[in-house]
């Protein structure tokens, strides 16, 4: 076990002003990195909310919401949200295939996060942007016909007894990993 051994220093938390936070208006001039996140069919709209959130703590382009994934506004959105609803570029469509279709003719290559035959593990990933990377339903994952449209599958390693993790915590992983090796 590491143990690291500092000088002691008080420490305590930051206040508001100190965070030097954007603005929504500042959110949405400000430069935002090549990735667009689709979401195929999430319906909890906790998770929803809380995606929102991700998806404005790493400045990327646009959050896309498809089938029953509920956009904004809804109550229970911003309650995990807490107003990134707001500050995210969104948008809806009904069909998944047809969001990746379109961003596919704009230039973006599109990936899904999804346990398959030769995903690729997130660690190895070398993000090229822009890309879209799809995030499926909580319980049957990707559909098919949307993996059948995506360049490849991107896996989060995982080494316990459960083969999943719950879908807004995939998008935070996913977006901290992607970001954090560009």
């Amino acid at each position: 076990m590491l143990v690291f051994l500092r000088k002691a220093k008080i420490m305590r938390q930051l206040t508001n002003e100190e965070h030097r936070r954007l603005d929504v208006e500042g959110f949405k001039s400000a430069e935002k990195n090549p990735v667009i996140v689709i979401l195929d069919n999430v319906r909890s709209l906790n998770n929803i909310g809380s995606i929102f959130r991700s998806c404005d703590a790493f400045r990327i382009e646009k959050l896309i919401l498809c089938g029953i994934s509920t956009s904004p506004p809804h109550r229970d959105i911003h309650k995990s949200a807490l107003g990134a609803e707001l500050s995210v570029d969104w948008q809806y469509f009904e069909k998944t295939t047809d969001a990746i279709v379109d961003l596919k003719s704009n230039g973006y290559q599109v990936f899904a996060i999804e346990q398959t035959t030769g995903s690729i593990p997130l660690n190895e990933f070398n993000l090229s942007g822009p890309i879209a990377i799809v995030f499926g339903h909580e319980i049957h994952g990707v559909s098919p016909e949307v993996l059948g449209l995506c360049e490849a599958a991107i896996e989060i390693p995982q080494y316990g007894t459960k083969h999943s993790l719950n879908v807004a915590v995939s998008v935070g992983i996913v977006l901290w990993e992607m970001l954090r090796i560009h």
